[in-house]
This record gives structure tokens, C-alpha cells and sequence, in this order.
């Protein structure tokens, strides 16, 4: 859902939605990415939950792939948890606070990691006991078939959408910084809002790099 632009002095902002699921790396490395944007591009993002359980259901992996997909299930729980009880705005302190501790520092995803990002995010340690609950999986599971709806199913996790616009990625590292991210942000937004525009794609030659 895109808001009417604000203005702010004399250029309008413009709200991102961003889809994530703080265990994907490829998705921390947008989400970052959309924080260089932000500080370049009068562009203001807001944080969705997504997950790759979700996406991954029924699905015939690798046992080890199989086994970090059925883990991924914990963080975006406490996610959606911290979103019901205190709105949308948590979201990003806490994303930031997960995927610090998941991609940047290497941590294991346990109870543990998760209580510690929460007391980063200034979040009630108690929210860590929705790892385990399904309470919340109802309104994980909405929220991810909004940013289905909006790219279709053969696709993962990000999805952002902007202005009516809405697109799978960019899976990119190292992360761009400063007008090396606003240039992309100008030709994702460019490439993607071309009409009947639907893939531009090559191999991937390089593992995450989150620096």
C-alpha cells in the first residue's frame, strides 16, 4: 500500500514498502541498500514482513536448506509479534537489530540472539516466546500473500513496491552506498515500471557481502 507523496521542503517524499525476512541475507543487503537510498533519493521505506517458510511450504529441498527454512520460522514470528502489539514503525529498529546479529555478526539464530536484538530494538525480551507460537502465523501469512499478490508466486524474498510499482529484488552485493545506491534506485524504479517488463536476470558469481 503506497501513500500519497508528502512534501517535504520542495521535493516530494516517496514511501517504499519493503517485504523481508530477516533470515534471507539476500534481502538484508536490499534492506540496507534502501537506507543508502533514503539518505539520496527523497524516498521513505516501510518495513513488511515476508517468509520463506511461507514460501517454501511444500516445497522439495535440500535436507540442509530444509532445516534453515524450517529455523527461519522464529524471527519473523517475533516480527509480526512486535508489529500486533506496539504497529508498523518497530519494524525497522528491529529488523536492523535481527539482521546485524544474523548476517554482520555471524550469530546463531537461537532464543538467545533473538532476545538480545530485541533489547537493541528497545523491545520487550518477552516477545522472543512468539518464536515458538503459531499466535501470529495467521497474520504472517497475510501480510506475505500481499507481496505475492503483487509479483506472483515463482519469486522469494524481497519484495518492494513503490508508487504502483511493484518487483522481486534487486539481489545485488556488495551493498551500493551513497549515488551508487540512488542510481539503482533510478533504474530499478526505470526498468521496473516499464510496461510488460518482467525479468532481467544473470548468475550469481559472489556470496553476500555485508559490509
Amino acid at each position: 500500500m503506497t501513500q500519497s507523496p508528502e512534501q517535504t521542503g520542495d521535493q516530494e517524499t516517496i514511501h517504499a514498502d519493503m517485504w523481508f525476512d530477516p533470515a534471507c541475507p539476500w534481502a538484508w543487503i536490499t534492506s540496507r541498500w534502501l537506507l543508502e537510498v533514503e539518505q539520496v533519493r527523497p524516498v521513505r521505506v516501510r518495513w513488511r514482513v515476508m517468509s520463506l517458510g511461507v514460501l517454501n511450504e511444500g516445497s522439495d529441498l535440500p535436507q540442509e536448506y530444509r532445516d534453515a527454512i524450517d529455523r527461519s520460522w522464529g524471527a519473523v514470528r517475533v516480527c509480526v509479534a512486535a508489529e500486533q502489539r506496539f504497529g508498523p514503525d518497530v519494524l525497522g529498529d528491529l529488523y536492523t537489530a535481527l539482521g546485524t546479529r544474523f548476517h554482520n555478526d555471524g550469530e546463531p539464530r537461537t532464543a538467545d540472539t533473538v532476545r538480545a536484538a530485541l533489547a537493541d530494538a528497545g523491545l520487550p525480551a518477552d516477545l522472543a516466546d512468539a518464536a515458538d507460537s503459531t499466535e501470529y502465523d495467521e497474520a504472517l501469512r497475510a501480510s506475505h500473500g500481499e507481496a505475492m499478490k503483487l509479483v506472483g508466486e515463482d519469486v522469494g524474498t524481497p519484495v518492494v513496491q513503490v508508487e504502483g510499482v511493484s518487483f522481486f529484488g534487486p539481489v545485488v552485493t556488495p551493498i551500493p552506498r551513497g549515488e551508487d545506491a540512488g542510481k539503482l534506485w533510478d533504474g530499478v524504479r526505470l526498468v521496473a515500471g516499464t510496461d510488460g517488463f518482467f525479468e532481467l536476470k544473470r548468475t550469481r558469481t559472489r556470496n553476500p557481502v555485508f559490509d
